[in-house]
């Protein structure tokens, strides 16, 4: 990738439970996101998907490696202080939980005009309550609810919110940590496919973090697959889909539920043991843009 929005370079980051207590989450995780590119982490819980994803918008400070945002190396404090202004403008993140990522006091048209308030940024719609009703309208809610409290909003309607708070800084990241993961099926669709509209329209790149694989098949055009906080399976979606390798990939497909009742009796469920899985090792390119996970005796 000749110039990638953001590099991922040897990332780890411990957890310190106690005095000698230490949590490896994330450990040598290396990758790139391209501009206007959909890049899908997945992996099961507690693999390091929502680390990585606040390491990179600097919630979290790694323990070691380098996250690069244009150049800038995001983990050096000199360089984080000397750009903050723009970092935080030009990457924003959606969390899971919209009940907790927004202020359940603050009116929705505070909510989406709240980090342009922060950022003295001047509107482009002439007032923060008209740009508030422009993001509202572009993810799909129109202006009546403007003056509502998140309690009165249903998960989906939240979530739209945070979208829109988001949008309201015109980023070129955006992460998107797990954002469908507690809403309905139907609502899922909508929020998925407004994801593609924004890429489309507006050259968003995206960091998509998910459990549901047919959603990442869908949206994403590369896909990164992590197993306890290592990267284990790095390929372009269709690669990936059709040809896995490492045996964890091939696992967590055979997951992927079938619609059709007797294919899904009929098929073979792939058995992961992972006593014998060695995490160490390098990530090799097995094929152009693809990379597996292979340990010494591998290679």
């Amino acid at each position: 990738m000749l110039d990638p929005l953001v590099s991922v370079e040897h990332l780890s980051h411990l957890f310190k439970l106690s005095k000698k207590a230490l949590i490896r989450a994330v450990d040598d995780v290396s990758f790139q996101i391209g501009r206007r590119e959909i890049f899908g982490l997945v992996g099961e819980s507690g693999s390091g998907k929502s680390t990585v994803a606040r390491c990179i918008m600097n919630i979290y400070k790694p323990s070691s490696g380098k996250i690069l945002y244009e150049g800038i190396d995001t983990c050096d404090p000199a360089q984080y202080r000397a750009h903050r202004a723009i970092l935080e403008k030009e990457r924003q993140i959606i969390f899971q939980d919209s009940t907790s990522s927004l202020n359940q006091r603050m009116k929705v048209a505070d909510i989406i005009a709240e980090p342009m308030s922060i950022h003295r940024m001047k509107p482009p719609r002439g007032s923060l309550r008209a740009e508030a009703a422009f993001q509202l309208h572009y993810v799909g809610m129109d202006e009546s609810y403007l003056d509502k409290y998140p309690p009165e909003l249903s998960g989906g309607q939240r979530q739209r919110v945070a979208i829109a708070r988001a949008l309201s800084m015109e980023p070129k990241l955006l992460v998107a940590d797990e954002p469908i993961a507690s809403l309905d099926v139907s609502i899922q669709a909508q929020i998925i496919n407004l994801f593609r509209h924004l890429r489309e329209e507006h050259g968003f790149s995206i960091l998509f973090i998910a459990h549901d694989l047919a959603m990442v098949e869908y949206l994403c055009d590369r896909v990164g697959v992590m197993y306890h906080g290592r990267l284990v399976e790095l390929a372009p979606t269709d690669r990936l889909f059709q040809t896995p390798c490492h045996p964890y990939t091939k696992a967590l497909l055979s997951a992927i539920p079938i619609p059709d009742p007797i294919l899904e009796r009929q098929r073979q469920h792939i058995s992961f043991d992972n006593l014998h899985f060695d995490l160490s090792g390098a990530m090799r390119e097995v094929a152009p843009g693809h990379f597996v996970l292979q340990g010494k005796e591998e290679r």
